[in-house]
């Protein structure tokens, strides 16, 4: 668990518990790992999982249930890192499959207990809790003077590639990590968002428990069930899990709304952003840049591919940007030159990029993006997601289908020049005197076709602006990236301080050559434009 940031942001998010209903008291037995059990087997498949949704959504929401013991709520960061699940005690540690699960404390953040079921042959059983599969370490807990109900925070996957370090992890509220061939963890995606980036107090739906299926002896496929609750609504999710240098999740979500919901995030990734080339605002570290990833990617349902640069914004931030059956879209970390971030004990350059391929058409609706300010690097600060036009409403199921992509190669790219880079700094000629404000953009395409265009063939830039004036714009060969540096100037309108949406892409003889580059440019105040 190497992403202390995220461990920082879910201090703030409560995680839902199960209380009560008679459908969940079946669970897992798992004898072969030496793991106990509660009650009697009961049948499990994903329908059921979505008939407890839909009867959980029918009724009021339940808040969580009860305290855990002092002792280890009031664990700190230190005493609960302290805490180690024994290897030997491993859901399928002894039963030589590819795929071993372990289980996350409580304590710290994680206050609420999230119940384990194991599936073998349609059939589930609850994994029961007990101190011997932990080792307390320095944590000042003594395992024996415990509660033998106290249950788990969360779980980790490991595969039989290497059994020390883990590949999945569901942990905190509705938020998961996995990571591709680089072994890393960056950003996080959860299964719901509601209301986030609003004025409002964001909701944060919560997996209450976890269905476990046994895997065949030589599968390389682990599939995840999970039953999510939160005041506005219940979900059923499966996730089919394929660890790989590019990790995929093939994920399954069935809503069921309590109530309209004025902004649903579907596939909602979370990642961090301080400070990259484009925006040194917060820029006081030693370390050239600093974040998980560096800009949003989609592509449209019309095809057009669109770079969106990440900020760290001096005010929060909310971008939509519309669409219909959007092919995907995702939240990358392009640039991956250990030179531009030198940071040798937590490795930004190695941070998963995280994709979203809808494996159904999705309709009208918006890619969403919520930008917010973070002081530093321990707070997750931008969430990107689907926002489907049609407002979830109570009595309506809303399924989505779709797959994740964890890794630093991704499934799709654009047949087009990408950009590769994006600098900001203020205006004018070098060595003449600026009569006034202006504010330059700097974006570096490469790739595709453009190392083969010849001195005679005329690249221009197209650009628009939602207002002030574009001036001293070029496109000009840029053959240390073997690529095209497309330049302009903006002159804000005269005291405004609205934000300025930007797009850009170059072109010859009228035929696209890159994909398309959006940016969000706020003007400083007119008594703070020095020029």
């Amino acid at each position: 668990m190497r992403r202390r940031s995220l461990l920082k942001t879910l201090a703030t998010l409560g995680a839902s518990r199960l209380s009560g209903p008679g459908w969940l008291a079946g669970a897992l037995p798992a004898a072969a790992a030496g793991l106990g059990s509660i009650g009697k087997p009961q049948p499990f498949d994903y329908a059921r999982l979505k008939g407890m949704a839909r009867a959980l959504a029918a009724g009021p929401y339940r808040a969580p249930a009860g305290p855990i013991p002092a002792e280890v709520k009031q664990l700190d960061w230190d005493r609960f890192q302290a805490i180690r699940y024994r290897a030997d005690h491993a859901l399928w540690a002894q039963d030589r499959l590819r795929f071993q699960v372990r289980f996350f404390h409580l304590g710290l953040y994680y206050s609420s207990p999230v119940r384990m079921y194991e599936v073998v042959d349609g059939e589930a059983r609850e994994i029961a809790y007990d101190p011997a599969m932990f080792d307390y370490g320095k944590s000042g807990l003594e395992g024996a003077r415990l509660p033998k109900d106290l249950g788990f925070a969360g779980v980790q996957v490991v595969f039989h590639t290497d059994l020390k370090r883990d590949i999945v992890a569901f942990l905190g509220a509705s938020y998961f990590r996995a990571v591709g061939g680089e072994m890393q963890y960056g950003q996080s995606a959860r299964g719901l968002a509601i209301d986030s980036g609003m004025d409002r107090a964001e909701e944060f739906p919560a997996f209450n428990a976890f269905w476990l299926e046994r895997p065949a002896r030589d599968s390389g496929k682990l599939t995840v069930y999970a039953l999510m609750d939160t005041p506005s609504a219940a979900g059923a999710y499966r996730f089919d899990i394929f660890p790989a240098a590019t990790l995929v999740m093939e994920v399954d979500a069935a809503l069921y709304p309590r109530k309209e919901i004025e902004r649903l995030g579907v596939a909602p990734l979370t990642s961090m952003f301080q400070y990259g080339e484009n925006d040194r605002r917060a820029a006081a570290d030693w370390r050239p840049e600093i974040h998980d990833s560096d800009g949003l990617a989609m592509w449209t349902g019309r095809g057009e591919w669109i770079w969106r640069p990440l900020v760290n914004p001096a005010s929060r931030r909310f971008n939509a940007y519309l669409d219909e059956n959007p092919r995907g879209f995702g939240l990358l970390q392009r640039d991956r030159n250990f030179d531009h971030y030198q940071d040798d004990g937590v490795f930004y350059d190695q941070r998963p990029s995280v994709w979203v391929e809808p494996r159904s058409g999705w309709g009208r609706g918006s890619v969403q993006l919520v930008e917010l300010p973070t002081p530093d690097e321990t707070f997750d600060n931008i969430v990107a997601f689907w926002n489907p036009e049609a407002k979830p409403v109570p009595g309506r199921e809303l399924l989505f289908a779709y797959r994740l992509y964890w890794g630093s190669a991704m499934p799709f790219s654009t047949p087009l020049a990408q950009v590769v880079a994006t600098r900001t700094g203020i205006g004018g000629v070098v060595g003449r005197k600026r009569q006034y404000f202006s504010w330059r953009f700097v974006v570096d395409f490469a790739g595709a076709g453009l190392a083969m265009i010849g001195a005679g063939t005329r690249v221009e830039p197209v650009i628009t602006a939602s207002s002030g004036q574009i001036e001293i714009e070029s496109a000009r060969p840029l053959d240390s990236i073997r690529g095209y540096r497309a330049m302009f100037d903006l002159k804000p309108a005269d005291g405004s301080v609205e934000p300025v949406n930007l797009r850009l892409y170059l072109r010859a003889n009228g035929q696209p050559l890159t994909e398309t580059w959006i940016y969000q440019w706020t003007p400083p105040p007119p008594g703070e434009r020095a020029f």
